[in-house]
């Protein structure tokens, strides 16, 4: 169990009908629509005989009612204390024994759980996930324990991290108004107070299969799939309409704001800044696309301007890097991030920093510097094709949050496409400091005093 940090509908068939097939880049995708509202997507991967099945609720931290921060991720966790027909811990059991692996993750616009097994037992996971669809049993003596593991989870991962904090606290800076500025695993005083009602409430309101979709991607045909799927999650009756996904829009942003974390467990500062950014739901035309390109430019590795800049030629950073948030259901981020070398102060770095991101906003990237981030993307997402679970995902991902096949499998072409006047274009208006939060890692005791002075 984890949570995930990294966009409607698929095309829809009635069960009775023949799939529909994507035939752009990558595999031929099959999707179909259960009569109970479920979304299937299938995947061929016949290079082995094993098979990953995902299932997505279209629910995430982002979805919660205020004040109840983190039930999302508590759900999650108590989606494995059993059911009505199965008890706590047959279906782990089950995927043991057949040698299979599972496991889930919460996101802010998503949560998934997921098994890899043989091929012959995937009708066996579908059994347990739609049973658990429906079936969830919880109470009291089961809750109440497995909120303590969350609390612990979040002193261990949050409280014991500086990092994490400061994370945080950028995070709610930048989300004024937005859900996203909540952390997914949820605020201790408000997970403290999280109970069964609480639970059921989010599980009976969203985890219904008119709001969830199903991929399998392995050594299955699209018939087989949408056999298994109906005689098991087919079913499971709609219980309820979750409506549309409307959330608080974040208002534009006026002032750059600035946040410091000094704590004695810092033995290396850092200076991070993130960027309100459209993400690829809300984004206009090529924009996403160009803001994908731009992070690569700035901060994909060590080739990209940031690295070189900072890190080879002027040797006051031991790392620089940059990376964009476009999967969201709503605004993401455009972040930059960097450690100082030797003497080297915060400052300096961001001073280095805004020197790049004035260049690239002013004349664009070179034209190498365009085609070799456009080779790299690319070139990424074909390796991605190896990995049967990674593929799964990015289909899962793009889905729960609003795109489609022809959108995932269109991709390449259209970062081919993005222009350096666009990438120009999105430094320009994205990377504003007025849309900005820059945050500060600093080493107790003198920390306090040095952020001030500046």
């Amino acid at each position: 169990m984890a949570i995930s940090t990294p966009a409607g509908a698929t095309a829809s068939l009635s069960p009775s009908s023949a799939p529909e097939t994507s035939r752009a880049t990558g595999p031929e995708v099959s999707t179909f629509t259960l009569d109970n509202g479920l979304e299937v997507v299938v995947i061929p991967d016949r290079r082995s005989p094993v098979v990953t099945h995902m299932i997505w609720y279209k629910a995430g931290s982002a979805d919660e009612t205020p004040g109840v921060s983190g039930i999302a991720h508590f759900l999650e966790h108590l989606m494995f204390k059993g059911t009505e027909k199965n008890p706590e811990g047959a279906f782990s059991h089950a995927v043991a024994e057949l040698g299979g692996q599972e496991n889930a993750f919460t996101s802010y616009d998503y949560t998934s759980y997921f098994q890899r097994v043989a091929r012959e037992h995937l009708k066996t996971v579908m059994d347990f996930e739609a049973d658990r669809m429906t079936g969830l049993r919880l109470t009291d003596e089961v809750v109440n324990p497995e909120r303590d593991v969350v609390l612990e989870e979040r002193r261990s991962r949050v409280d014991g991290d500086p990092s994490s904090q400061l994370g945080e606290a950028i995070a709610a800076s930048l989300y004024v108004n937005h859900p996203y500025g909540t952390p997914i695993i949820g605020w201790e005083h408000e997970i403290e107070k999280l109970d069964r009602h609480d639970a059921i409430a989010f599980y009976e309101r969203f985890y219904t299969p008119n709001n969830a979709i199903l991929v399998v991607a392995g050594d299955v045909s699209p018939q087989e799939v949408r056999e298994a799927a109906q005689a098991t999650y087919g079913k499971v009756a709609r219980r309820a309409d979750p409506g549309s996904r409307a959330r608080p829009r974040e208002p534009e942003p006026r002032a750059a704001r600035r946040v410091a974390l000094s704590d004695p467990r810092v033995t290396q500062p850092s200076v991070q800044r993130s960027y309100l950014a459209p993400s690829y739901e809300t984004a206009k035309g090529e924009r996403a696309y160009a803001l994908d390109l731009l992070a690569q430019i700035l901060g994909g590795g060590t080739t990209s301007t940031l690295y070189k800049a900072l890190v080879v030629e002027k040797g006051i950073a031991a790392n620089a890097g940059a990376w964009y948030q476009g999967d969201a259901l709503d605004d993401g981020r455009f972040a930059i991030y960097a450690t100082p070398r030797g003497g080297a102060t915060l400052a300096e770095l961001e001073i280095a920093i805004d020197k790049e991101i004035a260049r690239i906003a002013a004349d664009g990237p070179a034209a190498a510097e365009l085609e070799r981030a456009k080779t790299r993307l690319v070139a990424d997402t074909i390796y991605a094709q190896d990995s049967q679970a990674t593929l799964a995902r990015i289909y899962g991902a793009s889905l729960a949050t609003g795109g489609t096949v022809a959108e995932v499998q269109e991709w390449p072409d259209r970062i081919r496409a993005v222009t350096a006047d666009a990438v120009r274009d999105a430094a320009r208006e994205t990377l504003d400091k007025r849309r900005s939060v820059t945050g500060e890692l600093l080493t107790a005791p003198g920390g306090e005093r040095a952020s001030a002075a500046r």
